[in-house]
């Protein structure tokens, strides 16, 4: 029996392990993959407070992960299958775990195109986060692919960087809003590729161009372009919790302030959570808030 089981060693897991740890709770950190998270199929970050000029993120999350080892919290490399909430008992691949609270920091996946060349090219041109990315194709031509409003945001703001961006998307008439469109039709930087698929993704080291398909004449073309920005969704790592948390239509998880969920002891974080903006600097925030609940609500309990 442990006080706190973290699933997910990305930057909002990370942080809520440190924060545990310097509660000392004792904790058990657990990550199917390397600790860092989907932020890490971005070389770089330059939006993080206190990293003049941008830190890479195999450092940043290196010195993360340092931090709570420092603590003496084990980081179990295993993939979480079941989560019982009434008892706390997780089962792994390889093993079972019980605590006295829960910490969901499972994270997000972009949802891809599926197309050759995409997953070749993640980190070399191919990219699902115009934030983080956009300074590194300053006077370069970029593509985006959708039609929400994340595409017609993200576009707005690549054109601060880029010398052309261009949104690609299937339909003939895109799904943003009425006045995020217009902001896009009045930036001369800014222009569209409609009723075309992106069929595939191009180059030798980088990204060269890509192959289109226009949907009402079928007829195919390579575009040039530096960059490609895929804004077709995402997906929350939460299949394991389908039916156990209360989530949205897209499985994403529902917590309030706290990061409390619908189950008592059971707590969000991160990217896995619905909420409005997904970036490194407030997936720690939920991390650490995420800690601190846990540990009053561990508190409480021993009381």
């Amino acid at each position: 029996m442990h006080d706190l089981i973290i699933i997910g060693a990305g930057p909002a897991g990370l942080t809520a392990a440190l924060y545990a740890g310097r509660s000392r709770l004792d904790t058990i950190l657990i990550e199917k993959m390397a600790p860092g998270g989907r932020i890490l199929m971005s070389e770089n970050i330059e939006n993080y407070p206190g990293f003049p000029g941008g830190v890479s993120t195999v450092e940043l999350m290196t010195r993360m992960e340092q931090q709570v080892k420092e603590l003496g919290i084990k980081i179990e490399s295993d993939e979480v299958l079941d989560l019982d909430c009434s008892s706390k008992t997780i089962t792994t691949s390889s093993s079972t775990y019980e605590a006295r609270a829960i910490i969901i920091a499972s994270g997000a996946r972009p949802r891809k195109l599926n197309i050759p060349g995409e997953d070749k090219y993640i980190g070399h041109g191919v990219s699902y986060c115009a934030t983080c990315d956009a300074p590194f194709y300053k006077e370069k031509k970029v593509v985006l692919v959708g039609g929400g409003n994340t595409v017609a945001e993200e576009a707005i703001y690549l054109s601060r960087f880029a010398s052309l961006v261009s949104v690609i998307h299937r339909r003939q008439d895109l799904r943003a809003s009425a006045i995020l469109q217009e902001r896009l039709q009045e930036n001369k930087k800014i222009n569209f590729i409609l009723s075309s698929l992106v069929t595939e993704i191009k180059g030798t080291q980088k990204v060269e161009a890509v192959r289109l398909k226009n949907l009402l004449t079928g007829k195919e073309s390579d575009f040039g372009c530096a960059g490609v920005f895929i804004y077709i969704g995402y997906e929350p790592e939460t299949e394991f919790l389908k039916g156990k948390l209360r989530m949205d239509d897209s499985g994403f998880i529902i917590s309030d302030d706290a990061m409390s969920t619908s189950v008592e002891g059971v707590f969000a974080c991160g990217d896995c959570r619905k909420k409005s903006l997904y970036q490194v600097i407030n997936a720690c925030g939920d991390g650490a808030v995420a800690a601190d609940s846990a540990y009053k609500f561990i508190a409480n309990r021993s009381k």
